[in-house]
């Protein structure tokens, strides 16, 4: 397609805090306009103006939806397309809903690119309610099969169009070597139930007992960050992990260089990026096979897969990746190479594509 033609209005939200599909929408708009696209980002997590807003449980959401629902109005009158970042819960009927049946309403071609692991959760309830908006958009886009396979049981078909990863930000370093007596973990999610901060910690203080000079690093913020704390004081390895709050992706590219294993203890997942990106930095990952994990991931190929909520099994695979180096390098090989399935020249053609049959179902839908 002519890049140089398009007029896209992407919502979604944008860092900070950077979470993957804030890290997403910004590194989609500026892909876009190194393109020669004309980009106009239609933010639904703008900071909270006057800032005592945010401390208003209840009312905040007024004074974020009704300057929002001006920044959409305007950004579709000047598009030619929208592309919709959405997500469950309250995201998609505050924010991803209006927009879809605002760029209807404004005749303008809507690509819904909806996110988020725990979809089937969601669509259980609301799959009635999202199914009546999708009637309006031209195209559903998803990450995953395995968010492909959740949609298509609530009777939705979509596409996949996979996350971009930065393969030049990540990259590995070839200057790191492990230190077996003092290895470094890192773990990047948001500090959340759902994605097993808990377990990794718990599966760490096993491995301290067999090597006591390795060392985690926790990347993330959220809600559990004080009970998190306490639990690793509890454990007793509080002096061996590191909580770094809230990293930027340059900041994030940097750690995975450093570190030797990454850990994702999650509960719940669709195609987290950060273990695209840890892949794309050489880093061999142990995850849980949950949800989209396993479409992105092989076990014993690209990563070591284990079930969710085993700290005994995380531990005992990540002391396997630290103890074998042969394991740990095969690991990285098959990592890198797989990651770079995800760089924005492959993903370049197969969003062209769905943004050039998104256009002219408008136009026939127009003309009937």
């Amino acid at each position: 397609m002519n890049w140089s033609d398009l007029r896209v209005a992407i919502v979604g939200p944008l860092p900070p805090p950077a979470g993957g599909m804030a890290n997403q929408t910004r590194q989609l708009a500026e892909l876009l306009q190194g393109e020669g696209a004309y980009v106009d980002v239609v933010q639904v997590n703008p900071p909270y103006k006057p800032a005592w807003v945010a401390n208003l449980k209840g009312l905040r959401a007024v004074f974020r939806l009704i300057p929002y629902f001006f920044r959409l109005w305007n950004a579709t009158g000047r598009a030619n397309l929208v592309h919709v970042m959405a997500n469950s819960g309250w995201s998609w009927h505050l924010f991803a809903a209006p927009a879809v049946w605002v760029a209807s309403l404004r005749g303008v071609p809507v690509v819904v690119n909806y996110r988020g692991g725990e979809a089937d959760r969601f669509l259980s309830k609301h799959a009635s309610i999202v199914r009546a908006t999708m009637r309006r958009a031209s195209s559903l886009v998803l990450p995953s099969g395995f968010l492909l396979e959740v949609f298509a049981c609530h009777g939705m078909r979509g596409r996949i169009v996979p996350n971009i990863v930065n393969v030049e930000r990540f990259q590995p370093d070839a200057e790191h070597s492990l230190d077996p007596s003092a290895p470094h973990l890192v773990v990047a999610r948001n500090l959340e139930h759902i994605y097993g901060n808990d377990i990794a910690l718990k599966a760490f203080a096993k491995v301290l007992e067999v090597i006591p000079g390795a060392r985690l690093s926790i990347a993330g913020s959220g809600p559990e960050l004080a009970s998190l704390t306490a639990l690793a004081e509890q454990l007793g390895v509080s002096e061996r992990v590191s909580f770094t709050g809230r990293l930027d992706r340059d900041e994030m590219a940097a750690l995975y260089r450093q570190a030797d294993v990454m850990l994702n203890p999650t509960r719940v997942d669709n195609m987290p990026n950060s273990v695209l990106e840890a892949m794309a930095s050489g880093l061999p990952v142990v995850a849980t096979s949950v949800g989209g994990v396993p479409f992105i991931v092989e076990h014993e190929r690209t990563a070591l897969l284990v079930p969710a909520d085993d700290e005994d099994a995380l531990a005992s695979e990540t002391l396997r990746l630290l103890r074998d180096p042969e394991l740990r390098a095969r690991l990285s090989r098959a990592g890198v190479a797989s990651a770079r399935e995800y760089r924005w020249s492959d993903v370049r053609t197969k969003l062209a594509d769905v943004y050039q049959a998104a256009s002219m179902q408008e136009l026939i839908r127009g003309a009937a």
